[in-house]
């Protein structure tokens, strides 16, 4: 059935747009849902679900959005709740069952499957390898989208014949739709106690997740993942400092420019999803926490991931130098610095034996620290000043000034205008342009818009506007 479902979604969503096809996907799994657990079903609940999912239904087929996609999910997922699992009457017990279902359940078709060989010899050494192997995969497929010669080494592994009928990115899809639907086909729900009735002294260790098994994520398995997992990050590490610190001469079909200006994004995603598995694997009271060999292998793999943001600001530096800066990019160089320091933080929370708890409030002081004091700086002016000073008009290289863009930074960009101006004497056009800015810096020196940056422009341009012409400064 789960395959059927599977099948169903590749026709509907693969290489499709979504829309009306989600709601009839949706009506799929809970009928399947209904007709794999029909034995366990009460009837008037299943009917109070149902209403629950015609309901969720309404705003994904009035339009489809993000706000419509969530709706219908959560009436999924609260229907299943209401159908199959009586037991849960607390609200703080329905939460956590839905908790449970969003963030587990997924992850429960691979240990589902694997149990259906009954866990022989074979099959568990195949269990111990299941999930490196996988997100191993996941990690190439990434470092071949930001590398190009990762993925010419990957299209040589890869026989055309093959893949003249299968696409990896359908199995992959096809994998992620199996681990989708289990849980709405095979339905399993965890006890949830209420917190008012755990002690404190039962909060420490953390419990194991059901798909956390001595099998599947345990000690064997998180050594073998860290191994692997380290060698595929050293060849990605080794590349970056051949080609990208020390400039050395790509091979053919290869340009310098390809290899530095893509993937700074992808190796981002790769050290977050890095990170994840760290945090799963080295849970406080977990059975790697303590292990002499696997603690070392952790230390060694979030250097690489620090040494792998790295080399994505690196990247990303290169193509400003290119091609100027924006306010997306500046966002981008400030993520990625968010990023190592929570990968820092990782290592201090293992060797301090800290909980996640102190974990999280790290990051948010770091990320209340980082976005207090983006609240004082001046971007408008900084980006401003730097593209004009980078541009080739001042620096006799990179590329022309985007005057359009400057202008869409509002009157915080006057002195950088003024600049352009000068180079520009007979751009009448642009000159139209600046005096809409000097009006709406007027506007905004009332009482009631005063700034003290505005006020500090104004003094600029006033001061810039007594003294003589050939005393302002020339680029």
């Amino acid at each position: 059935m789960a395959l059927l479902l599977t099948g169903l979604a590749d026709w509907l969503f693969y290489g499709q747009r979504i829309g009306l096809s989600l709601a009839i996907f949706a009506v799929a799994i809970a009928c399947a849902s209904l007709l794999a657990n029909h034995a366990t079903l009460d009837s008037r609940r299943a009917a109070i679900g149902g209403m629950v999912v015609a309901l969720g239904l309404v705003p994904a087929l009035e339009e489809l959005n993000a706000l419509s996609f969530l709706i219908l999910v959560a009436a999924l997922v609260i229907a299943l709740l209401l159908a199959t699992n009586p037991e849960t009457t607390g609200l703080a017990d329905r939460a956590g069952a839905l908790r449970n279902l969003v963030l587990i359940g997924p992850f429960r078709f691979f240990p589902d499957a694997l149990q259906a060989f009954n866990m022989s010899a074979f099959t568990r050494g195949i269990a111990l390898w299941l999930f490196p192997a996988v997100l191993g995969t996941v990690f190439v497929a990434l470092f071949a989208a930001a590398n190009p010669v990762i993925e010419q080494w990957v299209s040589l592994l890869n026989p055309k014949v093959i893949f003249e009928y299968v696409s990896v990115w359908r199995v992959l899809f096809w994998t992620l739709m199996l681990a989708l639907v289990w849980p709405f086909i095979y339905v399993r729900w965890r006890r949830v106690k209420s917190s008012t009735a755990v002690p404190v002294e039962a909060l420490e260790p953390e419990p194991l997740a059901p798909f956390v098994s001595a099998a599947f994520l345990g000690p064997s398995t998180i050594l073998r993942s860290l191994i692997l997992f380290n060698l595929l990050f050293a060849a990605q590490s080794i590349l970056d400092g051949i080609y990208l610190w020390s400039h050395v001469a790509l091979p053919a079909k290869v340009t310098y420019a390809s290899y530095a200006h893509r993937g700074a994004y992808p190796l981002i995603a790769t050290a977050l999803l890095a990170a994840a598995f760290v945090l799963v694997a080295m849970r406080p009271g977990g059975p790697a926490e303590k292990s002499t060999v696997i603690r070392p292998l952790v230390y060694l793999w979030v250097g690489q991931n620090v040494l792998l943001v790295a080399s994505s600001i690196l990247r990303l530096d290169l193509y400003v130098d290119i091609y100027m800066l924006t306010y997306w990019r500046i966002a981008a160089f400030i993520w990625m610095g968010l990023v190592a320091l929570g990968l820092i933080l990782i290592v201090a929370r293992i060797v301090l034996s800290r909980s996640n708890r102190w974990l999280v409030g790290a990051n948010l002081i770091a990320l209340t620290i980082v976005l207090y004091g983006c609240s004082l700086m001046n971007f408008d002016a900084f980006i401003a000043d730097y593209n004009l000073t980078h541009s080739s008009e001042m620096s006799d290289k990179g590329v022309t000034i985007d005057t359009d863009y400057l202008l869409t930074l509002g009157p915080q960009a006057l002195p950088a205008l003024d600049r352009v101006i000068a180079h520009r004497p007979g751009d009448e056009c642009l000159a139209r342009r600046r005096d809409r800015l000097v009006e709406a810096q007027r506007l905004a020196m009332a009482w009631r818009a005063w700034g003290f940056r505005s006020w500090r422009l104004q003094h600029r341009l006033d001061a810039q506007a007594k003294s003589p012409p050939n005393s302002q400064p020339a680029g």
